[in-house]
C-alpha cells in the first residue's frame, strides 16, 4: 500500500500502523467531518481520483465515499481488486486500502461503499512527531547549571519528546528567561533505552497558573547536533511509548 504514495526522503517520516478498530473509526470520522480530500489510486495503474468520506457506520462496517464525477472511473474503481487511499489530518498523512468497493446510495444520491479498513498507516515528519511522556513516573533531563558552589546538575521532568527535541517542566523557575540559550552536556535517562547526552537550546516558554495558584513553566527545547546513534535511541523510545499508548487504546476498544 505505501509504495504507491510515499515519496523520496522516507527516512524523514515516522510511520505507525493503527490496528484498533475504535481508533480507525474515530480517525475516519474526523477526516469526513473536516471534509479532507482523499486520493484513491487503483493498484497497478496511474488512475487517481479524489473523494471525500460522507459517513462512517461502525455497526454496519461501512465507509461511504463520494463518487468520482467520471462514470468510467467509477466503473474501474468498482472492478478493481485493490485500491489505495491517501489523505491527511492535522499534518499527519493517513494511508489505508480496500480490496473491494461497491456502488450504493447515500441520502438519495449515488455514492461508493467500502468496509472499514482493518488497519491504517499514519505518517508524520519525524521532527514534528511528539509523544507525551509518562506523568506518574516522569522521564527526567539533567541540565548542568551554575550554582553558588559550582556546577549543579538540575533535574527537570519531561512533558513530551520528539526526534527534534523535548518539552520540560521548569516548576521551580530555575532557568529564568532563557529563550535562545544553549545548555551543553544535558543527560536524559530513557527507560529501557539508556542515557543520552545532548546540547539543548531553549526555543519557547509558556507560563501556566495551576489551580493552587502556583506558576508552572513549560519550556520547549531543541536538540542541537544530535548524532545518528543518539537519534536512533530517541526514535526507539518514541516507538515504545507509541506502542504502549496504542495498547491502552485497543484495551478500551
Amino acid at each position: 500500500m505505501q509504495a504507491h504514495f510515499m515519496d523520496s526522503g522516507l527516512e524523514n517520516w515516522h510511520d505507525f500502523e493503527v490496528e484498533s478498530r475504535r481508533e480507525i473509526i474515530a480517525l475516519l470520522r474526523s477526516i469526513g467531518e473536516k471534509k479532507q480530500l482523499i486520493r484513491m489510486l487503483v493498484q497497478g495503474q496511474s488512475d487517481v481520483c479524489v473523494t471525500t468520506i460522507l459517513a462512517v457506520d461502525g455497526e454496519r462496517d461501512m465507509v461511504i465515499l463520494d463518487r468520482s464525477i467520471n462514470n468510467e472511473q467509477n466503473r474501474r474503481l468498482v472492478a478493481a481488486e485493490h485500491i489505495a487511499f491517501e489523505t491527511s489530518l492535522d499534518k499527519i498523512r493517513i494511508l489505508f486500502s480496500s480490496e473491494s468497493i461497491s456502488e450504493c446510495t447515500y441520502e438519495g444520491m449515488p455514492a461508493l461503499r467500502m468496509a472499514v479498513p482493518e488497519t491504517l498507516i499514519r505518517l508524520q515528519r519525524r521532527e514534528y512527531y511528539r509523544m507525551n511522556t509518562p506523568v506518574g513516573n516522569p522521564v527526567r533531563v539533567s541540565i548542568p547549571l551554575q550554582g553558588d558552589n559550582g556546577i549543579i546538575n538540575a533535574p527537570f521532568p519531561l512533558s513530551d519528546i520528539s526526534c527534534g527535541g523535548i518539552a520540560i517542566m521548569d516548576n521551580k523557575l530555575m532557568l529564568g528567561e532563557s529563550i535562545g540559550r544553549e545548555y551543553r552536556d544535558c543527560r536524559i535517562d530513557l527507560p529501557d533505552i539508556g542515557i543520552i547526552t545532548t546540547t539543548l537550546q531553549i526555543r519557547n516558554s509558556l507560563d501556566m497558573t495551576l489551580l493552587n495558584n502556583k506558576l508552572n513553566r513549560r519550556l520547549g527545547c531543541q536538540f542541537i547536533d544530535l548524532s545518528r546513534g543518539t537519534l536512533a535511541q530517541v526514535q526507539r523510545y518514541i516507538t515504545r511509548l507509541e506502542r504502549e499508548r496504542n495498547a491502552r487504546i485497543a484495551g478500551l476498544g
